[in-house]
């Protein structure tokens, strides 16, 4: 049998997809390169290779930024957690090398970033975090937090609900260009299954990095098919699950441009509130097919798992 180029470029995928798995749940552990490798089923030469190819970013690289991210998360969402503490935690030497490090990536240390929480946090030059004033950062983190709270207080039903498990045929996707023609991939993949005729079945989008601490050519997320249909993993598409547990649900009806705003008023609406963001991924759950309403408007939940 002859195994075409398309389906060697899929295989690929779905054994780099499993090696990040691995790599997110166990940041806090030491990762050689021999236990990612293995975890593809590759050896460790050619899966250095192939996974800078598909990721475009070295195996050390990713790390390191995964570490780093993830350090940020727990600075956002988990204020009662000592920045020494986080540093030994996720294998820095000393609380030194981690500050420099994390400067690397974000341009302000720890500290000064868990203080302009919840900010959208790109590159931030040095020159203008040593030059910004506490009072204008407290006045835009007034201004910013008012904005976004009158925007979910006009555009969203917000409710806690208890979820059940959830089942998803997935596909990773990475970046923010292309998503379109993914979600058409596996939409297509699910019609030709007879997926997508069961009334129950929703497209979703699960997110894997936030965009306030990932670069957006950077950000991991699944382009989804949620279905309770049993199917066989092939190429490409993966099964993965949410466990079950407590989220606030919010449901929108907005245009592809106002997700952003959207995402960034209910993570506020979760803070003023006193909830606390679960170790899961937030998520979406689509009810409609934005082409086909009146004003091209999407009937999304966004989903935030929280501590029960």
């Amino acid at each position: 049998m002859i195994i075409s180029e398309n389906e060697i470029h899929k295989d690929y995928i779905n054994r780099v997809n499993k090696a990040l798995k691995f790599i997110d749940d166990h940041l806090d552990s030491e990762l050689s390169l021999e236990s990612i490798a293995n975890t593809a089923h590759y050896s460790p030469f050619h899966f250095h290779r192939i996974f800078k190819a598909i990721v475009n970013e070295t195996l050390n690289e990713y790390v390191t930024r995964r570490r780093i991210e993830k350090m940020a998360s727990v600075l956002i969402h988990k204020k009662e957690v000592r920045i020494t503490e986080l540093s030994l935690q996720y294998g820095f030497n000393s609380n030194s090398a981690f500050t420099r490090t994390f400067k690397n990536f974000y341009g302000v240390s720890p500290s000064v970033f868990r203080k302009l929480n919840p900010g959208k946090y790109s590159k931030i030059s040095k020159v203008e975090s040593k030059n910004r004033k506490e009072k204008s950062i407290f006045e835009k983190y007034i201004c910013n937090i008012n904005n976004h709270l009158n925007w979910i207080k006009m555009n969203a039903n917000i409710e806690i609900k208890e979820i059940p498990e959830l089942h998803f045929a997935s596909s990773t996707h990475i970046g923010v260009n292309g998503i379109e023609s993914a979600f058409e991939r596996m939409s297509k993949w699910a019609r030709s299954k007879r997926i997508l005729d069961k009334p129950e079945t929703k497209m979703a989008r699960i997110f894997h990095d936030s965009f306030k601490i990932t670069t957006e050519d950077k950000v991991r997320m699944s382009i989804c098919v949620l279905t309770n249909e049993s199917f066989v993993e092939e190429g490409e598409i993966s099964k993965i699950q949410i466990e079950a547990g407590s989220c606030i649900v919010g449901r929108f009806e907005i245009t592809p441009d106002d997700f952003e705003k959207s995402w960034s008023g209910l993570f506020v609406w979760m803070n003023e509130n006193g909830y606390k963001k679960a170790e899961q991924n937030p998520f979406e759950i689509y009810h409609n097919d934005f082409r086909k309403h009146s004003e091209n408007k999407c009937i999304v939940d966004l989903y935030i798992p929280i501590e029960g």
